[in-house]
């Protein structure tokens, strides 16, 4: 099955929709089965690009979160990397590789923080209880943007450069995968059936658009960040 999505940003509310299930999820049964496929990423007219950190996600149940440690590190006035999926319940760590400050925040309603100006080699942490869609920006570098998936369970995966992905351990029933990138006004999805031991195949399209402007923390324009570098 192919499906296609496009547009810049303006379907966050859809992607937050698609995320924040866990009120309505199952509990997870004990058999499971495989899903894999690859994602095709365009741009908004069409044309194939690299698939770059596109993730694929499984919505319909809830699982506590893994143990693995979660991190996005701000180097060379990005963040590495700029779209992270993560359990609700999890945390993730912002280290400063950078030889300057930064200062990490987000307006989002589903988890708005603001970790303060820090220097190179420290490092802060905040977890993410809640599913939904975390935007993440430097309060002095306008040009540093990342985006947080906050799931309810751990089926999830990142592709590869060939935009091929696999999601292991997913639990026999029918539920509803979904592709994302960032800048996509929306993920892309279609319902997926799992059977016990069993690998099913999803190929999904989705267009990523163009970014928007933002406003700093404060919800001023930012000043000139040359004087920062």
């Amino acid at each position: 099955m192919r499906l296609s999505g496009a547009g810049p940003r303006a379907g966050m509310r859809a992607v937050a929709g698609a995320v924040m299930c866990a009120a309505v999820c199952a509990s997870v049964p004990a058999t499971a089965g495989t899903l894999t496929g690859v994602i095709t990423v365009t741009d908004v007219e069409g044309k194939p690009v690299p698939p770059g950190e596109a993730i694929v996600y499984v919505v319909g149940f809830t699982e506590e979160p893994a143990g693995t440690p979660v991190s996005i590190e701000q180097r060379g006035r990005r963040f590495v990397p700029e779209l992270v999926a993560v359990t609700a319940g999890q945390e993730i760590s912002f280290p400063n590789r950078d030889a300057f400050l930064h200062n990490v925040f987000s307006a989002s309603s589903a988890r708005p923080f603001d970790l303060g100006s820090y220097k190179q080699g420290e490092s802060k942490q905040k977890s993410f209880p809640r599913p939904g869609v975390v935007d993440v920006y430097c309060n002095i570098h306008p040009e540093m943007a990342a985006t947080i998936l906050v799931l309810p369970n751990q089926r999830h995966a990142r592709v590869d450069r060939a935009g091929r992905y696999r999601i292991e351990g997913i639990p026999s029933g029918s539920w509803r995968a979904f592709a994302y990138v960032r800048l996509a006004t929306k993920p892309v999805s279609a319902p997926i059936k799992i059977e016990d031991g069993a690998d099913a195949t999803l190929d999904l399209t989705i267009a990523r658009g163009q970014a928007a402007p933002h406003v700093n923390k404060y919800g001023e324009t930012y000043r000139d960040p040359a004087k920062y570098r």
